[in-house]
């Protein structure tokens, strides 16, 4: 496990679209996802333990989003020959255990999470309703074990951006595991 953390925020920079394989069998695009008022776009895996330390509150926050007028979807990158835990079967699997409210797609030639300059899971970056990148901070001060009474920093973060189309000026990066890319041919 190599831990990465995220670079930080390039306020304005613009979402690139995608066309993906979501494990409800359907394609998604960012048109698809955005909310009337911004979208939450992350890039996880199922076997990252930074991943699967956080889930459950990544499910919960983007749940509560919702009513904010943000979308969100989950985009996993990762080299699934190298790493067969992030197989489409298993990202169906771990989707229907943490019970995803949003679409967790499959990015099979890393294009998307190359375009996004991706670097670790979970990687989170926050849009404005102009799609204008807001946000690339961490879900909260936890990494492997919870913190208690830790700020919701991504929660609050988007909120913000929701109510006045701007991000915090201050961000801590995300950390986790490093995005596994393929090897070159």
């Amino acid at each position: 496990m190599v831990a990465l953390t995220t670079p930080i925020c390039d306020f304005g920079w613009k979402a690139v679209d995608f066309d993906l394989l979501g494990v409800d069998g359907k394609r998604h695009t960012l048109a698809d996802v955005r909310g009337e008022k911004g979208a939450l776009v992350m890039f996880i895996c199922n076997h990252c333990p930074y991943v699967k330390a956080v889930i459950r509150r990544i499910v919960g926050e983007l749940e509560a989003l919702k009513s904010h007028g943000i979308g969100a979807i989950a985009i996993m990158s990762n080299d699934t020959e190298s790493y067969p835990d992030d197989s489409f079967e298993n990202m169906k699997a771990f989707a229907a255990k943490h019970g995803f409210g949003f679409p967790y797609v499959i990015d099979e030639t890393q294009a998307v999470a190359r375009a996004y300059n991706a670097a670790c899971t979970p990687d989170y970056y926050g849009f404005n309703a102009a799609l204008e990148l807001q946000y690339r901070g961490r879900l909260d001060a936890s990494r492997m074990e919870p913190v208690p009474d830790a700020r919701r920093e991504l929660f609050e973060a988007m909120t913000q951006i929701a109510e006045t189309g701007q991000g915090p000026r201050e961000q801590l990066p995300s950390i986790g595991c490093s995005i596994k890319w393929r090897e070159a041919a």
